[in-house]
């Protein structure tokens, strides 16, 4: 199942699903009014292999942690993603097996690019 998880009070997250002008067929989710479950988390987790990287280190809530952890383990990782939405690194797409996590340029291109020749077929 093809799906795209989103702020839709994100302006930025806005921007890119405009820019990628998806179909019908991938399903839009607002994480703030839909967030993430396990269930969810694990079939990410099953194609990236690491909850680090689905994790938004520049959330605000996760500043105010990191000073009173020495370290973050995955398993730390995974549970603050399934307890706050502002977690995960956003806009995150899943298209077939393949994931594009975050908001960098690289990342954005290398998904419309993807999503071009996905679409095409």
């Amino acid at each position: 199942m093809n799906k795209v998880y989103f702020l839709s009070t994100c302006s930025t997250c806005k921007r890119i699903l405009k820019d990628w002008e998806l179909s019908g067929n991938v399903i839009k989710i607002d994480i703030k009014s839909n967030p993430l479950n396990e269930n969810d988390l694990d079939e990410l987790y099953n194609i990236c292999k690491s909850y680090e990287e689905l994790f938004n280190k520049r959330a605000i809530l996760f500043r105010d942690r990191k000073n009173n952890i020495k370290s973050v383990s995955e398993k730390d990782y995974k549970n603050m993603l399934l307890t706050h939405y502002s977690f995960l690194k956003r806009p995150v797409l899943k298209i077939g097996n393949k994931l594009f996590i975050g908001n960098t340029k690289k990342v954005v291109n290398n998904a419309s690019e993807y999503l071009m020749n996905f679409n095409r077929y």
